[in-house]
């Protein structure tokens, strides 16, 4: 089963020794993981104070600079893992560093056929440009009321963005979620692991999938963002990631 884990932390907590530090420990678990063969894909985020809004209301495009919702702790980065039961992924949470200071939120990724083949293995230095991590947030109230023709037709329209992206060599991964009712929250403190169900933060637009790019720039990151299906009843936010060796 693969599982994304999103890394929430109040971004203003953590030192530079800190943040390095929390860089080189999570690297390595990145080559345990990898070593099993669970492990996909995981990055850093650059602060949420660089990320782009996208939104389309009665035919109009909205682009706001920041976040899709302003919270205590912020989106800062994230993993990709294939496991065997969520329980697993729990267990990987809990080694995380950011889960002393932050939350780990487990969510299962939603298989959707037809979508292009991953390039989440390919190095930083194998592509040219710059990679972008889209969240698309969604109204999950809207889409029930919408119904099941409605949501199909919505899957459809994001495998074929998929596929356009893919053609033009933009597309690196891509998966919707399973419903936020699915999500669990992972803390430590004290050196005691405390999980709950239920996501990071309770809000009316909710993370319902991602799209991982690599393009020239933010504007055609921004373009991508534009035209998935989900900013005429939600928010996708565009966040560049940080590159590591």
């Amino acid at each position: 089963m693969k599982y994304m884990l999103l890394i929430y932390s109040p971004e203003d907590s953590w030192t530079k020794d800190e943040w390095t530090r929390c860089t080189v420990d999570s690297m390595a678990i990145c080559r345990e993981l990898a070593a099993k063969g669970q492990f996909l894909g995981a990055s850093p985020l650059h602060p949420v104070s660089t990320a782009t809004s996208v939104r389309e209301r009665n035919g109009k495009r909205l682009v706001t600079a920041g976040p899709f919702a302003e919270t205590s702790e912020q989106l800062g980065g994230f993993y990709i893992i294939d496991v065997e039961n969520l329980d697993e992924a729990i267990a990987i949470s809990g080694r995380l560093t950011p889960a002393k200071k932050g939350t780990i939120e487990v969510r299962p990724m939603l298989r959707l056929d037809g979508l292009p083949r991953e390039q989440l293995s390919l190095a930083a230095t194998e592509l040219a440009g710059t990679r972008y991590l889209l969240l698309c947030y969604d109204n999950e109230p809207a889409w029930n009321e919408a119904g099941e023709k409605a949501r199909n037709e919505a899957r459809i329209e994001a495998v074929e963005l998929a596929h356009q992206i893919d053609g033009k060599g933009h597309y690196l991964s891509a998966s919707p979620l399973h419903s936020v009712s699915t999500a669990t929250s992972v803390r430590v403190r004290d050196g005691k692991r405390i999980v709950s169900d239920g996501p990071f933060a309770e809000t009316r637009e909710v993370l319902g999938g991602y799209y991982l790019v690599r393009v020239s720039n933010l504007d055609d990151a921004i373009e991508i963002a534009a035209r998935h299906p989900g900013v005429r009843t939600g928010t996708v936010e565009v966040r560049q990631v940080y590159e590591l060796a």
